[in-house]
């Protein structure tokens, strides 16, 4: 009993000692600075923004390069500053008279009772500001090739683009199929989710009698089901428009990926034998498969 008393205060005795040091310890871990430069001395300009006003509208007045995804994130916003960055001047009129002229005649004609003109007004407007998106990207000389930020925009604005700019057109028919296969279903099931929405509607109706072939509950069952697969095509087709976006970037910075000839993988029959087979038992070993790495 007494050695049981004398080992407990020993523990407890060891406790109260290391128990300050611990303290200590833990303090000095959260004080310590982890970085090779002063945290007082870091100012705004270190930090890495996604998007900066100034950095953009410095660049376009060309007092220094700007990224390629600042030119166009700028150029959302502000058409025709990507000709002014690329020095393309001649083309602002063109930008600048398609947009304005599009969407100026298409208020007109809607005024006016032309609503089929109309739209083919705002369309021609759209088309514009998308070819104007498309030509300073393409007019944007990077350093390298192929550049990731601009094989992704690519992307962006055309689906198959940016693997057509990184050299591997065989995916476009890939991406383009499960696209196409995406909107056909999507158009399919929303012409039937309105269809039997409206005998559903017609089958309820307080007003009207209703003597059609199909039951308000069926045509109630085929509504929910035509409307989740309409839902489940918009996703299949955002899946695929946004994983061609993702494979025309990471293969761009995969572009120089390169596998050396000496890394080599052989494969060939082996007989395994345990490390007792001749001492003991010669019948125990068994043929296989052998892997072998070479790096």
């Amino acid at each position: 009993m007494k050695r049981v008393l004398y080992i407990s205060a020993l523990i407890l005795a060891a406790i109260s000692v290391c128990r300050p040091a611990r303290a200590q310890f833990k303090q000095e871990a959260f004080q310590q600075q982890y970085n090779d430069d002063d945290a007082t001395t870091q100012t705004k300009d270190s930090t890495d923004t996604m998007f900066s006003f100034k950095d953009f509208f410095g660049g376009v007045s060309h007092k220094h390069e700007i990224k390629i995804g600042t030119m166009f994130a700028g150029s959302l916003i502000m058409p025709g500053t990507g000709q002014i960055y690329n020095r393309d001047y001649w083309k602002l009129p063109i930008v600048y008279g398609g947009i304005a002229g599009g969407i100026g005649a298409g208020i007109w004609c809607r005024k006016n009772d032309h609503k089929d003109v109309a739209k083919y007004c705002f369309a021609a407007a759209g088309v514009t500001y998308w070819s104007m998106l498309m030509d300073e990207i393409f007019c944007y000389q990077p350093d390298d090739y192929p550049h990731p930020g601009k094989a992704t925009i690519y992307a962006i604005l055309l689906p198959g683009l940016g693997q057509i700019y990184n050299g591997e057109a065989w995916k476009v028919p890939i991406y383009w199929g499960g696209l196409m296969g995406a909107a056909n279903f999507f158009f399919l099931n929303r012409t039937n989710y309105q269809r039997f929405r409206r005998i559903y509607r017609e089958a309820t109706s307080t007003t009207t009698p209703y003597n059609g072939p199909i039951a308000a509950s069926t045509a109630l069952y085929y509504r929910n089901v035509y409307r989740r697969y309409r839902d489940y095509s918009v996703l299949a087709f955002a899946g695929f428009y946004l994983l061609q976006i993702i494979d025309a970037n990471v293969f761009a910075y995969m572009h120089d990926f390169n596998i050396s000839d000496e890394i080599a993988m052989s494969v060939s029959p082996a007989l395994i034998t345990p490390d007792t087979e001749y001492a003991f038992a010669p019948s125990a070993s068994a043929l296989g498969v052998s892997f072998g790495f070479r790096f």
